[in-house]
Parts: C-alpha cells; structure tokens; sequence
C-alpha cells in the first residue's frame, strides 16, 4: 500500500490541519480509532513543528504535596489517606517550616519552580496556605510558586472564616506569593464518568469557574486530562472541546489564559479500579497526538514523565509534544518504577536535555511562563 492509499482513511483531516482549520468531534474520534497511527503521528508532529519548530522545553523544578489527608474518595486515587487527629497510620501533614525549607532546597540546586498541591485537608486553616507562600517569598523572591489545583481552591473558600469567594481567595493567594495554577482535578469532563469514579469532588462547572476567574484575574493556569480509567475516546474528546472553547474566551477577553494541556496517564496501581489495566502505550502516544490536533489554540502540550515514562515522553517529542516537564525530584501522588513507598522520582537537567537531543530536538531550559532560562553557564 502506498503512503497516500493508506492516508486515503485520514485524507479529509490531514487538508484541514494543512489549512489550519478546527476539528471536529467527529475528527478527533476518527483520529482515535484510525488504525494508520503512523499519520496520526506525522500530522500532531506537523502542528508541534509548525509552533515550535525543533524546540522542546524543560524545567528545573520541585514538587512538594504537602498532605495526603483528604476528605474525598475518588475511585482513580491511591494517595489520599482518611484524616487521623492523632496521627499514625502512613498519613501525613507538612509544617510549612518544612515546606520553605523543601524550596530553599530547591532553588539552592537551581530551581525556578515549586510545584505544589495536596489533598483536601479537613481541619487546616485558610491561613496555612497563604502563610506558605509568603514563606517560600519571603526566602525564595525569585521562586515561582505554581499551586492548588481548582479543586483546592473551592476547598479554600469553603474553609475561610467568613467564607471567601473564588476571586478573593486567588488574591489573596497571589498576593502571598502565588505565581500561577496547576491544571490537575479536571479529570474528565462529563458526568457519567464523574458520578462513577469521583461523585464527591466538585465538576466541571466548578472546575472552569476557578480557571475563569484566574484568568480575569492575570492569573495563568494549566490543564490536565486524566484518562484511561472509566471514560471513553468519545468522552475524552468532549473533554478536549470544552477546554478548547474556555481557551477561546480566555484569549478573547481575560488577561491571562491556559498555558499548555497535560494529558495524565491514569495509573491504576493501589486505587479502587486497580482492576483496570491502565492505558497502553499506544494508548498514551494517541492521546497526546490527538490532544495537539484538537487544541489549535493551546500553545504547549506536555507528557508528563513521571506518568507517561521517561522513554514514552521522549518518543512523544515527535508525536506532539513540546514538553517533557522537569526535574520533578519527589511525586508522592504516584510511586515510582521502583515500587514501595519510594517517592524519589528524578531526572537531572542533564538526563532532560539528553532525552531531547536523542529525540533530535533542540532542549530549551524554560520557567513556568515558557520564558527562556539564561544561565551563566549556558553554552
């Protein structure tokens, strides 16, 4: 079969994407289920070329959950632990002397990031947030402090005495310190899958109503797409549209907007669907592809390593992908290759920019903004 017989299946996509016009639900679909994976590749490769040419981002980065008590139960989640006042059990909960001195850590070996979210805390205060981050200001003025996820946030309006709407909480937040938002506890946006493995976590109506107001705010923030579990290649590409039209009235008329997608790969081990094997492989390359295919407005798709696989990210990067994430350094959310309670989970820069030169492309060291970082001792 000759390469334009086998592209014949995928023939009506490929002069959209040439032209630069919108997909379809129905494409995104198609995309899915095309057994020509070899196009799939080469026409996400051509949007991630046409953007960013041979360029591929990192960053040096440290991720800090700082609790893994919780208050919900989502079906998906190994990490949560039910609340113990006493203590004990393998639940824990961080001073923020401890958290401050985790980023000082950090940025000693040349960090520009914290990354930090955890699970919903049921007797912590509102303060202890806002206290976080103006500690790790006050100490790091040069640290970005990305936290809390959207669903973290509706947990601190809830808790604030007296309580706090949305918009009051991010201010005061950034007012703290806090520099931008995670996207994680999107989840999948639909409510058959909602009721089904997380009915007790806010959904989407919520989940965007924090976004919105980032962005009115100037507030930039990400999103996630956390598949593989209960939903469908339908109900992912649902999830996909909704996040591209939010991105349109965000570019349209906020102040800030969605930096980049991270689709999560749902990793069954310890949840309550570990009977469920996980996505594969293919599985996860397909959907990173067909996420840089639908969001024509996002500018930066990333694969996350600790979820996807270092090698898995690294084959990504000519499947869509123009990021790999960063040096990570502790996850506790997922455990490592290792197994156990190892939640030891690094790459150096060194092993980042190897990675991407072997995938021939050309490493750029970025912060959270996707602006360069210059070192003293960049080449």
């Amino acid at each position: 079969m000759s390469g334009a017989e086998k592209r014949g299946g995928l023939s009506d996509i490929t002069a959209k994407i040439a032209s630069q016009e919108r997909l379809t639900e129905s494409d995104g679909l198609r995309l899915y289920e095309s057994a020509d994976i070899h196009t799939l590749g080469e026409l996400a490769n051509s949007v991630r070329e046409r953007r960013h040419g041979r360029t591929a981002y990192y960053n040096v980065n440290r991720h800090i959950n700082y609790t893994n008590y919780c208050v919900l139960r989502c079906k998906f989640c190994a990490f949560y632990r039910p609340y113990e006042k006493s203590g004990g059990g393998n639940g824990y909960e961080l001073p923020i002397d401890e958290i401050t001195a985790r980023a000082v850590e950090a940025r000693d070996r040349g960090a520009t990031e914290v990354h930090i979210v955890g699970g919903l805390h049921p007797s912590l205060p509102f303060s202890y947030y806002t206290d976080m981050c103006g500690s790790i200001r006050e100490v790091c003025p040069d640290m970005h402090i990305k936290a809390f996820t959207a669903i973290e946030i509706i947990h601190f309006t809830r808790i604030s005495k007296p309580r706090k709407s949305i918009a009051e909480v991010l201010t005061e937040l950034r007012d703290a310190g806090l520099g931008s938002l995670p996207g994680g506890g999107a989840e999948i946006f639909d409510d058959r899958v909602h009721d089904e493995a997380f009915k007790n976590k806010v959904g989407e109506a919520e989940w965007f109503e924090v976004h919105r107001t980032a962005h009115e705010l100037g507030i930039f923030t990400n999103a996630t797409m956390l598949y593989g579990h209960v939903e469908t290649r339908a109900e992912r590409v649902r999830h996909l549209i909704k996040l591209r039209d939010h991105q349109d009235e965000s570019a349209a008329s906020r102040k800030a907007q969605f930096n980049c997608i991270i689709p999560l790969s749902f990793m069954p081990a310890g949840s309550d669907l570990d009977h469920l094997p996980g996505p594969s492989g293919l599985e996860d390359l397909k959907t990173l592809a067909v996420s840089r295919l639908m969001l024509d407005n996002f500018p930066h798709v990333k694969a996350f390593w600790i979820m996807q696989s270092a090698k898995l990210a690294q084959v990504s990067l000519n499947w869509g992908v123009d990021d790999i994430d960063g040096t990570v350094v502790y996850y506790d959310i997922t455990k490592g290759d290792r197994g156990g309670d190892d939640t030891h989970q690094e790459l150096t820069a060194d092993d980042l920019t190897r990675l991407i030169r072997e995938a021939g492309r050309e490493p750029v060291e970025r912060d959270t903004l996707y602006r360069p970082v210059v070192r003293e001792n960049n080449a």
